[in-house]
């Protein structure tokens, strides 16, 4: 293929040897550029889900086998983000960790929320009760906070642009106005270094860049919310022990941040040990300047502004240029009347020249 800059074979510098052996595990999915929408699964993640499904079959499995995979990922995700093992609470849905946190804002309380977030992060607070939602643009999001606001609510990465919020200055507004912070990690985890203690609450579902099954997700609770979370969806997973918390309320609920969790989905923690296992295990910066490095050349392929972003969007109010690129292979998504490509660690400069190939015909 020729080159999209004439001259230069590669503007990618080439990866660690930890990478290298991580990208191989993909295979070639050449014009997969929709991560930002669904990850796809390392081959261990495959070879486990199928032994997992083989072992079912042969009536060789028992729910209790499957809480150690489930502290194994709980342990790996943690050591990714950044924080104690006992910080994390695993769940299923954004939508359900969002609505936990929602429940306990108190009457009358301000949550601040980014403009035109993603839905299931957003929704829950404006259905709850007694609680005052307001808006303010992503970009102005940190000037928005005042000494009303009791949390605010953002994605690290917007999910229809890829812009990445200036999370320091969010923070420290809200540690001015005493209020708490609620990030959604789910398009950066995977992609972009997260230090989770950094927030006072994140959210992470699993499925995009960390390239897991659908259903596994997570809730990292830091020590200001803890003494404001209440465990309103406890059941018998987020019992001190839990194979003696299945039946009555007289039970102890643990004391870290398990009593928030919600019983596992026992095959996509299967897949999710492997993939989380795998990232776990990364220099997320490296992930992080690789793909941004493709999306910033997509820009200047495309003569869009300079976006150094692992997602790239651009206006297409009609979808025609979704459409061409999808007829010519190219398996990409559109949000929000834009299309958008998403550079993974397995993407490289051909996918930048066949996005291109297929506007510019």
């Amino acid at each position: 293929m020729t080159p999209t800059h004439p001259g230069r074979v590669s503007i990618l510098t080439a990866p660690s040897r930890a990478l290298a052996d991580a990208i191989a595990e993909f295979g070639e999915p050449r014009g997969y550029v929709a991560t930002a929408s669904i990850g796809i699964p390392p081959r261990r993640t495959v070879d486990a889900l199928r032994a997992d499904l083989d072992a079912w079959a042969r009536a060789d499995r028992d729910p209790q086998g499957y809480d150690s995979v489930a502290e194994r990922t709980r342990a790996s995700y943690a050591r990714l983000v950044c924080v104690d093992a006992s910080r994390v609470a695993i769940g299923s849905q954004t939508s359900v960790l969002a609505s936990l946190v929602a429940a306990s804002v108190p009457e009358g309380a301000e949550v601040l929320v980014a403009e035109r977030d993603f839905s299931s992060l957003v929704m829950p607070f404006t259905q709850t009760p007694g609680a005052r939602v307001r808006s303010a643009p992503i970009e102005r999001l940190a000037d928005a906070v005042t000494a009303d606001t009791f949390l605010v609510v953002f994605s690290l990465v917007q999910s229809a642009t890829g812009y990445v919020a200036d999370a320091a200055a969010i923070r420290e507004a809200a540690g001015r106005h005493g209020a708490l912070t609620l990030c959604d990690t789910t398009q950066a985890a995977g992609v972009l270094p997260v230090d989770a203690s950094d927030f006072d609450l994140t959210i992470c579902h699993a499925y995009k860049w960390l390239c897991s099954p659908r259903g596994v997700a997570f809730l990292t609770v830091g020590p200001k919310a803890d003494a404001v979370l209440h465990p309103r969806q406890s059941g018998w997973y987020a019992g001190d022990d839990v194979w003696r918390s299945c039946y009555g309320t007289d039970i102890t609920l643990a004391r870290d941040a398990r009593r928030f969790d919600v019983s596992p989905a026992w095959q996509a923690w299967i897949g999710a040990e492997q993939s989380i296992g795998l990232f776990a295990g990364l220099d997320i910066a490296e992930v992080w300047d690789r793909s941004a490095s493709l999306g910033e050349l997509l820009c200047h392929e495309l003569d869009l502004p300079p976006q150094r972003q692992a997602i790239v969007s651009w206006p297409d109010p009609d979808g025609s240029q979704l459409a061409r690129m999808t007829a010519a292979g190219i398996r990409i998504s559109g949000r929000a009347g834009r299309a958008r490509a998403s550079f993974h660690l397995w993407n490289t400069e051909d996918d930048v020249a066949e996005i291109v190939a297929a506007l510019r015909g």
